[in-house]
């Protein structure tokens, strides 16, 4: 540890009112040391990082990090903030900064030393014997652990013992159960009740620091609980996977993660808490509570399928949860988890029939079906074949998004009466919207079913005929009888308004849809966008509205990530060299329609890029509407402009869109890089060299 930091890179008087500004004041420092050759490119990956997930934690710490091909060596720099700088904890500011650089290809044992630090991030007297330090030399040896804090006088031995062994070994379950509290009594001659037992898994995407933190931060709730607790940290210095028996022997599993847990099919049929890695930093007791109440309901999995804890992903609400979540943010995970499921039916059935159509025309909807009628040798028995299939893709639209959007709110028992839920709302004529409402019906009637106390003797067959005969009945009288015609009414409407848009109505719903697709490139709102359209499209005969709306959408789309690959081609001097790798990537990524491509770039400049990217995608979807141009194909970018009506009006406004957002990018940026030379280069000190040692230096856009 001694060579990672050091008192040159400590700050102890923290200027910064900004995560961003926080993350480059410890960065100079250790650009000055040559631990970080690209300033500018490793503090774009520590953005990244960044919006990935939030690095603040609960008692004024934040711990922005990640792996960088920028740096040279594993670093730690550490800055303490007399105000405070909010890295999204949820009790508040962080005082507390500690930037961790690691390499791309950083070795084991270094960031065995990194994973020992952020288990000692959860140790009160460590905390505060660094908010104690009086100079930087203190603090520097306080992280090295060569200066035990006050008070905890073991505090050098269990680092130790964490740097030797940071991840969880099988050898562990004795450990853990001899911190049980001793009485002192002498033992009854009755065999006292076996403690309850938990296995746990942690991992973060980057696996440096929140991995080992929660694995800490969880054994340390254990042991205040009087449970035994075995944790297996999958992070970047590897992991040593539990023992079988060691998972026998559980009573209930906690997988606190934001990447898949390895090999998860160890855990089939445990009692499981399934969350995102924070949930256990900041709430490790609620977690174990969480995971006893449901062993004590009878083995219910997460979402309460017995069975499924080694097969079943986590829902959206419990991956990453956190208290106090409103009910909007609840909602707009679980309608995000149907879209999600759906978007590939789109993708496949779409573009089939869209090939049918190439292939065969467009009377090629008329054709009967192949198991009447197909010729090898014939071009329309093979257009007939692809759009029928398409078609077929197409009906499972509305079933899917139902049945995923209850399986976010209840988990796999939400999946039969949201398909069943589904596949009404399409008998009903009521569409989109009422696969909408079957989704979050069958989730609520599921809900309502599991928080009814059953007898034990039948907890067995609770999930695989109770919950499903139940709640499938309930959800089908109410789409059937009570809710399906009004929203088929309501559905019918819509596309009667939608039919009737022209003109400057037409051109502003196009800038409105350009606007979204471009605000989060791939997130929520982008894909609220995507999937009004894809849903008008979803049809045996769509409308020329939607049609249109389809093709303003994915023209919007592709803007971003072209935009960005053409601003790194002529200016390549604004931006660093990871961002002009990452635009070589964005043309291809761009011309096939997949907005994410932008994201590197908007995460590490949001400011300047994504108001840019909306201007230019609002621009887009607006010409594409006034210029009448149709997309039967949800996907495909410029692969699929064969089957745009106005072909050549539509790719002129992807151009223009491309070209609006490319120069605001290259103006914003160019006015940034201007006054970021002002700061660093005051009068009379143009030239960086004459800068005495230590002072702050200009760097490079």
């Amino acid at each position: 540890m001694s060579d990672m930091t050091g008192a040159d890179l400590v700050d102890l008087d923290l200027s910064a009112d900004t995560k961003e500004a926080a993350a480059r004041a410890l960065a100079e420092r250790m650009a000055a040391r040559g631990r970080v050759t690209d300033l500018e490119g490793f503090l774009a990956d520590v953005a990244a990082r960044e919006a990935q997930l939030p690095t603040g934690l609960d008692g004024g710490i934040g711990i922005p990090h990640c792996r960088s091909e920028h740096v040279t060596a594993p670093t730690l720099a550490f800055g303490r903030s007399a105000r405070g700088i909010d890295f999204g904890a949820a009790d508040g500011p962080a005082d507390l900064v500690f930037l961790i650089a690691a390499p791309a290809g950083a070795d084991d044992a270094h960031l065995t030393i990194l994973s020992s630090l952020a288990r000692q991030l959860m140790n009160a007297e460590f905390t505060d014997a660094l908010r104690a330090a009086a100079d930087p030399a203190r603090a520097a040896a306080l992280i090295r652990g060569e200066e035990p804090a006050a008070g905890d006088e073991d505090s050098a031995e269990r680092a130790s013992a964490d740097g030797e062994d940071s991840v969880a070994a099988p050898a562990a379950a004795s450990a853990v159960a001899a911190t049980a509290p001793a009485t002192g009594e002498p033992q009854p001659s009755a065999a006292p009740e076996p403690p309850f037992r938990i296995v746990a898994v942690t991992s973060c995407p980057t696996g440096i620091a929140h991995t080992y933190m929660a694995a800490e931060s969880l054994e340390n709730a254990a042991r205040e609980a009087g449970v035994e607790i075995v944790v297996e940290t999958q992070g970047s210095a590897g992991f040593e996977r539990l023992e079988p028996e060691v998972i026998a022997a559980a009573d209930g599993v906690i997988l606190a993660h934001d990447v898949p847990v390895r090999e998860k099919d160890r855990f089939a049929g445990k009692p499981t808490v399934d969350t995102g890695v924070k949930a256990a930093v900041n709430r490790p007791g609620e977690l174990i509570g969480e995971v006893r109440a449901k062993a004590a309901r009878g083995g219910a999995t997460a979402g309460g399928a017995a069975g499924s804890a080694g097969t079943a992903a986590a829902t959206p609400v419990e991956r990453g949860g956190e208290p106090g979540e409103g009910y909007g943010t609840k909602l707009r995970k679980w309608l995000m988890s149907g879209v999600s499921y759906m978007v590939p039916f789109v993708a496949a059935g779409g573009l089939l029939i869209a090939l049918g159509f190439a292939i065969g025309g467009y009377e090629i909807d008329k054709a009967p079906s192949v198991t009447d009628h197909f010729a090898w040798a014939q071009a329309d028995s093979w257009a007939a074949l692809f759009f029928q299939i398409g078609g077929v893709a197409f009906a499972f639209l509305v079933p899917v998004l139902a049945g995923y959007i209850a399986y976010g709110m209840a988990d796999r028992p939400g999946l039969v009466p949201g398909f069943v839920g589904g596949s009404i709302a399409l008998t009903v004529n009521a569409g989109f919207l009422g696969g909408l409402a079957a989704g979050l019906i069958s989730g609520a009637v599921v809900l309502a079913v599991q928080r009814v106390r059953i007898p034990k003797a039948l907890r067995g067959i609770m999930p695989v005929v109770v919950i499903p005969l139940i709640s499938a009945a309930v959800v089908g009288f109410l789409m059937f009888v009570v809710i399906g015609k009004p929203i088929a009414s309501a559905q019918e409407a819509m596309t009667d308004w939608l039919d009737g848009l022209s003109g400057a109505n037409a051109v502003l719903l196009g800038a409105l849809l350009g606007l979204m697709m471009c605000f989060d490139l791939g997130g929520p709102v982008n894909k609220v966008a995507y999937t009004f359209a894809t849903a008008g499209i979803a049809v045996s005969d769509p409308s020329d509205s939607a049609m249109k709306i389809m093709a303003a959408v994915m023209a919007a789309g592709m803007v971003p990530p072209l935009a960005m690959a053409l601003a790194t081609t002529v200016r390549a001097r604004l931006f660093n060299a990871a961002e002009r790798e990452n635009g070589k990537a964005a043309w291809v990524l761009g011309a096939s329609f997949i907005s994410e491509g932008a994201i590197p770039f908007a995460a590490a400049d949001p400011l300047r890029v994504i108001p840019s990217s909306m201007v230019g995608g609002a621009v887009t979807g607006a010409l594409s509407m006034a210029f009448d141009a149709t997309l039967r194909a949800p996907h495909g970018g410029i692969f699929v402009v064969p089957l745009i009506g106005n072909p050549l009006l539509y790719l002129v406004a992807v151009a223009a869109g491309v070209c609006v957002t490319t120069a605001l990018v290259i103006v914003l940026k160019g006015l940034r890089k201007q006054a970021r030379d002002s700061v660093t280069r005051g009068p009379g000190d143009a030239d960086p060299s004459t800068r005495t040692p230590g002072a702050k230096q200009p760097v490079s856009a």
